[in-house]
C-alpha cells in the first residue's frame, strides 16, 4: 500500500511542475459526478454490450485484480463496448472499459488481465482527475464530452462530433496520458496482478498486437495508441521485468524438490474460452466468425469453446439444425454448463420446438438460477405452451433478481392480460412503456390499471407515475 501511495505521491508532485499552479486534482465526488455524466454520453452515442456472460466474466477477472490493489476510494466496473477497434481505457471514478474488437483478438485470459489491470492502474493513481482543471467555467457534461471524445475516438464517430462540440462549448483539455502516466500504470499494474495470480506476459502479447495493427495504415491507428503513448518503450520495460521474473522462478524452482517442479501446466480457463467465443460470434463480423469456427472445428472436434461458439454463430445465421449438434457436441464435453444448455434451449425455442426448449431451459436455471436470459427464455417458452400462471412466475422472478431486464416488463403484462388480471396486465405494461419513453401508451394502461386494481398502495403508486408523466 505504502509503494502505492508513494507512487502516487511522485505523480502529483509531476504533475504541479507541468501544469499551472491554478489546476488541482478534482475531489472523489467530483469525480464521480463526472463519472455519471461520462456514462451518460457513452450510454447515448455507443453500444455497450449488456451480455451476461461477457459482462459477468470481464467483471470477475476485473474485480479479482482490484482486489488485490489497497482499499479504493470508489467501486470499479467493467464495460464491453460493441466496437472493433483496438481500444481499452479507464474512465473516472472506477469506470472501466475495453472494445469487442481488442477483446476479440486476446487469446487467453492472461491478456485480459494484462490490460484491466493496467486501466486499474490508472484509475488508482487518479490520472485523469489530476489532469483536469477545476474551473467553473467548465460544466461537468463538457468535461465529460471531452473524455469521451478523447477515450473514445475520433475521426468520423459520434466521439468526435462529442468532442468538437464540447470544445466549442467551453475549454478544451488534453487527457491522453502522458509517459510517466503509462509508466507508472505499467509499474503498479504489474504488481498487483502478479499478487492477483497473473504475470506480465498477457500485457505484453497484448501490446504487441495492438502496435502490430498500426503497421497496416495510418487510416487503421488503434485508438489505444492515440491515449496510451509509448507503446513500445512499455513493450521493452515489460520484457525486462519479465526476465527479471523469469530469473527470479528460474532460482527458485533449483531450490525445490524435483516433482514439484515438474508440475503440469495449467489449461487456459474455459471461461474466458467461452465468454470468447460468445463475443466473437454474436457480436463479431459473421463471415469471419463462421471462418473461425469452421476451422478451430476442423483442427479440434471435441474441443467445447469451438464447438460452442459455432453453434452460436450457425444458429445466428439460420442454420439451427446444425447449431444443435455443435452445441451438444460442446455439451458432451461441458455436461453441466449452465450457459451452453441455455444456449441450446433458446435454439429449440426460437426453433418451435418448445417441450425441448421447456426440459433444456429448466435443466440450465436448475444449475444457474439467476442467468436473466435463461430466465427470461423460459417465460417465453411458458408462454408459447398457453401456461400463462407459470410464464407470469417466472417474469415475476426474472424483475425481482433484475430489475433492469426492462423487456421482462412487457410479457409479464401480457402473461396477466392472458389470465384476465387486467390490473397486474396494464401495470406492467404501463412501466414498460414509460421505461421506453413511449408516454401516450404509458398513460393509456396506467390509467386503465386505476380501473382495476384495488390495492391501496399500488393504486398510489399509479397515480404517481401519472402525475410524472403528466407533469
Amino acid at each position: 500500500m505504502k509503494h502505492l501511495f508513494i507512487l502516487c505521491t511522485i505523480l502529483i508532485l509531476i504533475m504541479d511542475t507541468l501544469f499551472p499552479k491554478s489546476a488541482s486534482c478534482i475531489t472523489i465526488k467530483e469525480e464521480e459526478e463526472l463519472s455519471h455524466e461520462f456514462m451518460k454520453m457513452v450510454r447515448k452515442h455507443f453500444k455497450v454490450i449488456r451480455d451476461p456472460l461477457i459482462v459477468n466474466y470481464v467483471n470477475e477477472i476485473g474485480q479479482k485484480i482490484v482486489s488485490a490493489f489497497p482499499p479504493q476510494p470508489f467501486e470499479y466496473h467493467f464495460h464491453v463496448i460493441k466496437d472493433h477497434t483496438y481500444n481499452a481505457f479507464a474512465a473516472p471514478a472506477g469506470q472501466i472499459f475495453i472494445n469487442s474488437g481488442l477483446f476479440e483478438v486476446m487469446e487467453t485470459e492472461e491478456e485480459l488481465a494484462g490490460i484491466l489491470g493496467h486501466e486499474i492502474a490508472h484509475a488508482s493513481c487518479r490520472h485523469i482527475s489530476q489532469k483536469i482543471e477545476r474551473s467553473s467555467k467548465i460544466g461537468l457534461a463538457t468535461l465529460a464530452g471531452i473524455a469521451a471524445g478523447i477515450f473514445l475516438g475520433v475521426g468520423g464517430t459520434a466521439a468526435d462530433a462529442i468532442s468538437i462540440g464540447s470544445m466549442a462549448a467551453g475549454q478544451s483539455a488534453s487527457l491522453a496520458y502522458s509517459r510517466e502516466n503509462e509508466r507508472q500504470a505499467d509499474q503498479v499494474g504489474l504488481k498487483y496482478m502478479t499478487k492477483a495470480g497473473y504475470s506480465g506476459k498477457g500485457l505484453l502479447v497484448v501490446l504487441k498486437k495492438i502496435r502490430d495493427k498500426e503497421w497496416f495504415g495510418a487510416d487503421i491507428i488503434p485508438q489505444y495508441l492515440t491515449t496510451h503513448p509509448a507503446v513500445n518503450e512499455r513493450i521493452t520495460y515489460i520484457e525486462g521485468n519479465l526476465k527479471l521474473e523469469t530469473g527470479n522462478r528460474k532460482l527458485e524452482t533449483a531450490n525445490r524438490k524435483p516433482q514439484t517442479a515438474n508440475r503440469k501446466p495449467q489449461t487456459e480457463s474455459f471461461k474466458f474460452q467461452r465468454a470468447h467465443a460468445r463475443l466473437t460470434a454474436i457480436y463479431g463480423d459473421e463471415d469471419s466468425a463462421l471462418q473461425r469456427f469452421e476451422t478451430r472445428v476442423r483442427e479440434y472436434p471435441a474441443d467445447p469453446a469451438a464447438n460452442y461458439g459455432y453453434g452460436l454463430i450457425l444458429a445466428k445465421t439460420g442454420n439451427r439444425k446444425n447449431a444443435v449438434i455443435h452445441l451438444k457436441k460442446a455439451l458432451a464435453e461441458k455436461v453441466f454448463d449452465p450457459y451452453i444448455l441455455r444456449d441450446l434451449g433458446v435454439i429449440y425455442y426460437l426453433d418451435g420446438q418448445y417441450q425441448e426448449a421447456l426440459n433444456i431451459l429448466e435443466g440450465a436455471i436448475s444449475i444457474e438460477p439467476s442467468d436473466p436470459e435463461g430466465l427470461f427464455f423460459l417465460g417465453r417458452t411458458r408462454m408459447e405452451m398457453k401456461d400463462f400462471e407459470a410464464a407470469a412466475s417466472v417474469f415475476e422472478e426474472l424483475l425481482e433478481k433484475h430489475p433492469d431486464y426492462k423487456q421482462a416488463l412487457y410479457f409479464i403484462g401480457e402473461a396477466y392480460g392472458r389470465q384476465k388480471k387486467f390490473g397486474q396486465a396494464h401495470y406492467h405494461l404501463g412501466i414498460y412503456y414509460k421505461e421506453r419513453r413511449e408516454y401516450k401508451n404509458a398513460v393509456f394502461h396506467l390509467k386503465k390499471a386505476l380501473q382495476y386494481i384495488k390495492d391501496a398502495d399500488k393504486k398510489l403508486e399509479v397515480e404517481k407515475m401519472l402525475e410524472g408523466l403528466r407533469g
